[in-house]
């Protein structure tokens, strides 16, 4: 979907044991199905095709998909010399948008930094959609190359909403450049590697790194995502997961209008010539997400919003491959694809603890919609103030004391009630069917702008919030009411407690 941390090219999904998310190679896992669809070969190929169209399963689709090319960018970075020995500021774990962010701003105040990743130089593979608000208010409209000024929700096939909000796709390279250019101007250092284990002194870290080198550093940074290979957590872990698979094609045609972004697209009609799919996507739904960026090329995704476990990445490929036959859309080309499986929910890191996160390692996904990037690159300056802030006060914080102090900002009481919130609002779309998922989305998007929006740019706070959820009750259906009661009680009554147990 649109901010959502992704898991690039040739990986697939299968159901979580003990918790935890397995990958395995798409190549190996996926076989071909009895959907059938056409798609339209650019160039003859002796594998695939000649200069006709063929009728094609799932699997032909995956024929079209190019290589995986790892981009990087071209300059050279300053590299982290460990034979000075010297005490960093603070340590990076991890190159994504989150952490430079912090790398960033941090070395803005005049702190030594070093920022970890075993490929530093890479452009990030994700296609990341944010509203355009939201990047306008952190000045980034310059890494959009792409806006639409609304978006449209289709409820089913007679009913749709218009989206008066401008939404865009980030330019990834453009965005990378520009934080790794400004953490370079501020004297940030790389190292290439990946850390393996931390060593907690009373002052100070040790990072050991898989290439033998050890980095010392005041403070330590986990932003790797979903790994959450350093931030340690105390509770089972048992999130809901939005799956999704999406192309970045070349078409012969859509029939999308290429000024509005398809937000979400609830409709099943693509699936009433096979019953057993149908049936499918009654109990779990998924939806398409598409941005159309002319009338011959467009991203296209299918997603699951949540379930538990998550929806078998073959199942989405079958559904996708369904829709694009109904819609007449002939692919002709694949630029890249996208296997996502995006952890939500479940619990908080213990807090506090020596090891400082942010984005999914700190458990800051969105837990109702998968959304991340948006909300990380502004909890940024949060992280980075806090760290600036007590390693340069008169009375300076190390170690323990000041990991503890930085967590307090980043989940203060109430970005936590907050999350939980929003987890109740999970587990109440965890247990909806195709219709009464319409339904919810139907009432969710005539509510007031600043409701959804506030809701879904995670702006709203508990107060609130309460008044989102009597707004959303209201605008409901008789049907959806009775839904939201029936299905939703026990999740209340558990946020309510945990609301009541989580005190500062």
């Amino acid at each position: 979907m649109d901010t959502l941390l992704k898991t690039h090219n040739k990986l697939d999904f299968v159901q979580p044991i003990h918790g935890f998310t397995e990958k395995v190679s798409a190549n190996t896992s996926l076989k071909p199905q009895k959907l059938e669809t056409k798609f339209v070969c650019k160039k003859p190929s002796a594998k695939f095709c000649g200069s006709f169209c063929v009728k094609a399963s799932s699997s032909a689709l995956l024929e079209l998909v190019p290589e995986t090319k790892k981009e990087n960018l071209e300059f050279e970075l300053p590299v982290y010399d460990p034979s000075k020995g010297l005490v960093v500021d603070l340590a990076v774990v991890g190159g994504g948008p989150a952490g430079l962010a912090v790398a960033q701003q941090v070395s803005e105040a005049g702190l030594s930094v070093c920022s970890i990743d075993p490929s530093p130089k890479m452009i990030w593979p994700n296609n990341y959609g944010v509203w355009v608000d939201e990047f306008e208010a952190m000045d980034l409209l310059d890494c959009l190359d792409t806006t639409w000024s609304g978006a449209v929700v289709y409820i089913n096939d007679k009913t749709s909403k218009d989206l008066d909000r401008p939404y865009g796709r980030v330019n990834r390279k453009q965005l990378k450049l520009k934080m790794m250019q400004k953490c370079i101007l501020n004297g940030v250092k790389f190292h290439q590697a990946k850390v393996v284990k931390v060593i907690h002194e009373e002052s100070k870290s040790l990072l050991i790194c898989n290439d033998g080198v050890t980095i010392q550093a005041s403070v330590v940074l986990d932003a790797t995502g979903f790994s959450r290979s350093l931030v340690q957590y105390d509770k089972p872990y048992n999130p809901g997961y939005q799956v999704a698979y999406g192309i970045l094609a070349e078409v012969e045609e859509h029939p999308f209008d290429v000024n509005k972004m398809v937000f979400m697209d609830w409709r099943d009609s693509h699936l009433n010539n096979n019953k057993e799919l149908k049936e499918r996507n009654r109990k779990i739904p998924t939806f398409l997400y598409a941005m159309p960026f002319s009338s011959q090329r467009i991203f296209l995704e299918e997603t699951s919003l949540v379930a538990r476990p998550g929806v078998p990445m073959k199942d989405i490929q079958e559904r996708m491959v369904a829709r694009l036959n109904h819609l007449g859309i002939k692919v002709t080309s694949i630029e890249e694809d996208e296997h996502c499986v995006i952890p939500m929910g479940g619990p908080l890191p213990v807090l506090p603890q020596r090891v400082v996160g942010i984005g999914g390692t700190a458990g800051m996904v969105h837990p109702s919609t998968g959304y991340m990037v948006a909300r990380t690159l502004a909890a940024a300056p949060v992280v980075a103030n806090a760290i600036v802030h007590y390693l340069n006060s008169d009375r300076k914080l190390l170690g323990n004391e000041l990991s503890s102090e930085v967590w307090k900002d980043l989940w203060p009481i109430d970005r936590r009630r907050q999350r939980e919130f929003f987890c109740f609002g999970m587990d109440i779309l965890l247990k909806l069917d195709l219709h009464a998922t319409r339904r919810f989305f139907s009432a969710f998007f005539d509510l007031e702008p600043r409701y959804w929006h506030g809701f879904l740019s995670s702006r709203l706070f508990l107060p609130d919030l309460v008044l989102f959820g009597l707004s959303l009750f209201a605008h409901a259906s008789n049907s959806s009411r009775f839904e939201i009661m029936a299905k939703g009680t026990v999740p209340l009554a558990n946020m309510i407690y945990n609301l009541i147990q989580d005190k500062d």
